[in-house]
């Protein structure tokens, strides 16, 4: 079993479930009590920083929901210190206040912010995946911290992060193999100055967290920079059956010798809870989300154990000037993952003879899962060179590099053994069946790229981007017993061409311009090593997913916006029954094995559009996707045209802030979330409905009693909007998560 969420020793167990759901009408009052108490707290926030305007800060500043990304760099990209508004390219940089606004603790909340980002498979106190232009990320390949690689198959700290880099689409010139979705980039947070910041929040029902971000610079001139952060949380959400706990403790520091800059860090961190199974079909029939209560955790068994994801990095940075705008860097990382991964699982029906979906009468199969001493270790090494210079009267950024990395997962033997039936409600009783009874796989990985790139200023208005990444890749793979090894070498070269010019206003400042890309990104597929398939194991054709995009941006002193309509064609792969040759759906077995090949392609057209207005105190954000993702191409006719689950067919989300000049530093926030339908079943004969939710908010930035103050109060899904949130279609199985419920949420900065 490949695994999925995971529990642990429980208030909640199943018969005090029982007890919380006979007492429903005194929970229903408690949360009533609560908003009551929550609203007088916001009209008390508005009175206190009226009566405090005296206090307040000199100049407060205006308040934008973005932070007019557009000016941001995106170092990922590669191109330097050149903002986004010039970069011929789709991506969002969010911000560490903008992450705190919208109440983002993880990165599956990301989801609220940017229409592209959608939920891929995010059940709660478990790994988040992420899908962006309908393409799921891959959480070995897709994500990096300070541009190096890193394994996101884990829970990973925000407190010491900086910023949130995502840039969208292939990205076969910044990463060896990913898919094509985008790239998601991790900025950690250095030392600048003297920093002294300490938070306090509170979430519905009693999620308590305390943070801490230490720092400053010594030495003649400040040569010497640290910067310390910490956090600590209590974790008890409303889901039933769901307390844990959460830590981390991070620290940076920096070195200026003359031309050098010397950089390290280290981060530590541990979250410890149980996570929340999805629910599923009933038989042929969409369960109604009005009807089910979305605190229920069906991984609610006295025995049921949390999910402990343990994690250790730690990275070295040089960066030398050999000469005005020439710099070389050289970083280095190593990152140690471990995980104890375990989940009373709820998976298929038996007794219908029917594994991707629940039974109708709505019982299901559970399975006592249990993967302990999962380690995964990441290390990187690159070694780069930044350079602007002129050849053939143009102006030519540089940029050049190797990267060296090594991904190797071990694991001991696993826990997959029936258990007994449960049910939606909850509540069932089953034995514990923690017997090791499976093999697991081993995973090993070595790569070396290199990469080459130029921003070519053509002419004052127009500039010409190329450049490209050869990687050889070698993989292996082996079971824990020993059996099914496997190995494969590969190389290619991905390359990256576009095009920018401006139609008016100052290059490199504002006005509008327009671009056209066209690039290339690669995947690496390998039959899974289960004896359900006849090539097991067996390394697939590299996949070659191609990209063209063409955009607009627009930047003027109210205004930033920006469009781009792309397509995207992915090779795909199916699974073909050995003895008749139809295509599987999602049911080979040893006693009707499969193989895996390469079949038609998976093709996402679609337009994305972002805009921000800021005029005075009111500033709003909103971004949409409109998405046409269609299977083509594929040996069974019946699956073309088909659409892929779990992805919505467009997307809004919309963002706004309000300064009330009436109180000084007060603003208040407002968050649209909205998606369409998704496909939950491959043959796309059952769809959950679109959705759209509310949240709302209010910061005040001042001063107490000489200190410098940040309060948040804000309510998530105002409405208790009540909705099937993703249809996630994974380990052969179609699960349904809900919208969580009404949140009420706090939080007190100061910095002293």
């Amino acid at each position: 079993m490949a695994r999925l969420t995971s529990t642990f020793p429980r208030r909640t167990h199943a018969r005090t479930h029982a007890r919380a759901h006979s007492g429903g009408a005194r929970i229903t009052a408690r949360r009533h009590a609560c908003a009551r108490a929550c609203a007088v707290l916001l009209a008390g926030l508005a009175v206190a920083a009226g009566a405090l305007a005296q206090e307040r800060v000199a100049a407060v500043q205006q308040v934008t929901i973005t932070g007019s990304n557009g000016q941001q760099p995106v170092t990922l990209a590669g191109f330097g210190d050149l903002p986004l508004s010039l970069l011929p390219l789709s991506a969002t940089v969010i911000t560490r206040g903008q992450l705190a606004d919208a109440g983002i603790f993880s990165l599956g909340d990301l989801t609220r912010l940017d229409a592209d980002i959608t939920d891929a498979y995010n059940a709660p106190g478990y790994v988040n995946q992420l899908a962006v232009r309908g393409f799921t990320l891959d959480n070995r390949f897709n994500y990096r911290r300070d541009g190096l690689p890193i394994n996101a198959e884990t829970v990973i700290p925000s407190a010491n992060k900086q910023a949130v880099e995502l840039l969208k689409g292939t990205s076969g010139l910044q990463a060896g193999t990913s898919a094509p979705g985008g790239l998601l980039n991790l900025v950690v947070k250095r030392p600048v100055g003297r920093i002294r910041d300490a938070g306090l929040s509170w979430m519905q029902d009693g999620t308590v967290e305390a943070t801490l971000d230490i720092g400053d610079r010594a030495g003649v001139d400040g040569v010497f920079g640290w910067r310390v952060n910490a956090a600590g949380a209590r974790l008890d959400p409303q889901t039933f059956a769901a307390r844990g706990s959460r830590h981390m403790a991070a620290a940076a520091v920096d070195f200026r010798a003359g031309a050098t800059l010397i950089e390290a860090e280290i981060e530590l961190s541990r979250q410890s809870q149980p996570s929340t199974p999805g629910f599923s079909l009933l038989g042929d029939r969409l369960p109604d989300a009005a009807r089910i209560d979305p605190r229920i955790n069906l991984n609610n068994q006295s025995w049921s154990l949390p999910v402990v994801f343990e994690g250790r990095t730690g990275s070295l940075r040089v960066t030398h000037t050999l000469a005005p705008q020439t710099d070389i860097v050289a970083h280095v990382m190593r990152q140690d993952l471990r995980t104890d991964d375990r989940v009373a699982f709820p998976y298929g029906c038996s007794t219908e003879n029917r594994y991707n979906r629940y039974c109708a009468d709505g019982t299901f199969d559970f399975y006592d899962f249990r993967s302990e001493g999962e380690r995964r270790v990441t290390d990187a090494a690159s070694l780069g060179l930044r350079t602007q210079a002129q050849f053939a009267g143009m102006t030519h950024r540089l940029d050049a590099g190797l990267l060296w990395s090594r991904h190797d997962a071990t694991f001991g033997r696993q826990a997959y053994n029936w258990v007994g039936i449960g049910t939606i409600d909850g509540l069932s009783v089953v034995p514990p069946d923690p017997t090791l009874t499976d093999e697991n796989t081993h995973r090993h990985e070595r790569s070396t790229e290199f990469h080459v790139q130029d921003a070519v200023t053509l002419t004052p208005a127009t500039m010409l981007w190329l450049g490209a990444r050869h990687t050889q890749l070698r993989r292996e793979s082996v079971r824990t017993d020993g059996s099914r090894p496997t190995a494969y070498d590969q190389s290619f070269t991905t390359p990256w061409l576009a095009l920018s010019h401006q139609l008016q206003g100052t290059p490199g400042g504002r006005g509008t311009s327009v671009y056209a890309s066209w690039g290339k990104g690669i995947e690496s597929e390998v039959t899974p090593n289960r004896s359900r398939y006849v090539n097991r194991g067996e390394a697939l054709p590299a996949l070659e997913s191609r990209q063209v995009e063409v955009g607009i941006k627009h930047r003027t002193g109210a205004w930033d916006s920006r469009a781009a309509l792309f397509d995207i064609r992915r090779p795909a792969w199916n699974d073909f029954h050995v003895a008749s040759g139809l295509m599987a759906l999602d049911d080979c077995s040893d006693t009707d094995a499969c193989v895996r090949r390469a079949d038609g392609i998976a093709r996402h057209r679609g337009i994305e559009a972002e805009t921000e207005w800021r005029q005075g105190a009111l500033s709003v954000r909103a971004s949409a996707m409109w998405l046409q993702a269609r299977r083509e191409d594929a040996t069974d006719a019946a699956a073309n045209g088909l659409r892929p689950t779990n992805v919505p067919a467009r997307s809004l989300k919309l963002q706004g802030a309000w300064n009330l000049t009436q109180v000084p530093g007060l603003t208040l926030l407002a968050f649209v979330n909205h998606e369409g339908a998704r496909m939950v079943t491959p043959d796309n004969r059952i769809a959950t409905p679109g959705w759209t939710r509310l949240d709302l908010g209010a910061r005040w930035r001042g001063q107490l009693a000489g200190q410098d103050w940040q309060l948040r109060l804000a309510v998530d899904n105002a409405t208790d909007r009540r909705a099937w949130q993703e249809a996630p279609f994974q380990y052969g199985h179609a699960y349904l998560y809900p919208l969580a419920p009404r949140t009420w949420r706090v939080a007190a900065e100061t910095r002293f």
